[in-house]
């Protein structure tokens, strides 16, 4: 069973993209370095890994990213550096 993540990635211009992925990692090489990055981040690279949250699941994953997106970028900011803390 995989287990789901959610993450920040900050782009070369400081704006940040939100995304859930199953491995942060690669999905953070495909950011920076492939096609399946996603289409946002592609004129923004590189990217650069700020905040990761694990979930118990897709679904579980997916909400949370939503409730990310919806905070204001101080908000976010907060929360990566409260991740960047422990």
């Amino acid at each position: 069973m995989n287990s789901w993540s959610v993450y920040i990635v900050e782009c070369a211009d400081t704006t940040l993209y939100t995304g859930v992925t199953t491995d942060v990692e690669r999905r953070v090489w495909e950011h920076n370095n492939s096609k399946k990055g996603a289409k946002y981040t592609k004129s923004k690279r590189p990217v650069k890994l700020v905040y990761t949250e694990a979930c118990d699941d897709k679904t579980g994953a997916m909400q949370r990213e939503y409730v990310i997106k919806k905070l204001t970028r101080d908000k976010k900011q907060e929360l990566v550096s409260q991740f960047n803390k422990s």
